[in-house]
């Protein structure tokens, strides 16, 4: 049965750049932080030009910190062992959390801490979930992934 409490080492990490640094330095203190129109309020996931709630090319964003609680939106068991710096992972869980600020605010992860079967028994749409992060020492990023909220 898979539990993986870190998906360290990792060799394919999310790279900090002009559009995501705030992510990344949020996360640093332990807090998840999206892009948030200024304009409408929709949450953009990731971070966009142009806002994808009222389509402003022009309208200004901040990043703002959200609670890191959602839902298991969907998930599927990764078997491949050819994706280089999870080989000895397999298999494990790639899943998409439904954050609760907004419908359709979903980011891409890992579940960690919590112990599923081979095939995904255990893993229930709609489980609630929490942000946590797994800090990657090779990067220096600490890197989004989610945990059962108890």
């Amino acid at each position: 049965m898979p539990f993986h409490t870190t998906m360290v080492p990792y060799n394919i990490v999310p790279v900090s750049t002009p559009d995501t640094a705030p992510i990344w330095e949020a996360a640093k203190q332990g807090k998840l932080v999206v892009q948030k129109c200024d304009a409408c309020g929709y949450f953009n996931w990731p971070p966009a030009i142009w806002c994808n709630g009222c389509k402003d090319p022009d309208t200004t964003k901040s990043f703002v910190e959200v609670s890191g609680k959602g839902s298991l939106y969907c998930w599927y068991i990764c078997h491949d062992t050819s994706i280089t710096g999870f080989e000895e992972k397999v298999p494990y869980a790639v899943i998409l959390t439904e954050l609760d600020e907004q419908p359709g605010l979903i980011l891409m992860s890992n579940i960690l801490n919590f112990e599923y079967g081979v095939l995904g028994e255990g893993l229930d749409n709609g489980m609630r979930l929490k942000v946590c992060f797994d800090d990657d020492p090779g990067s220096g990023l600490p890197v989004i992934q989610f945990e059962p909220d108890a």
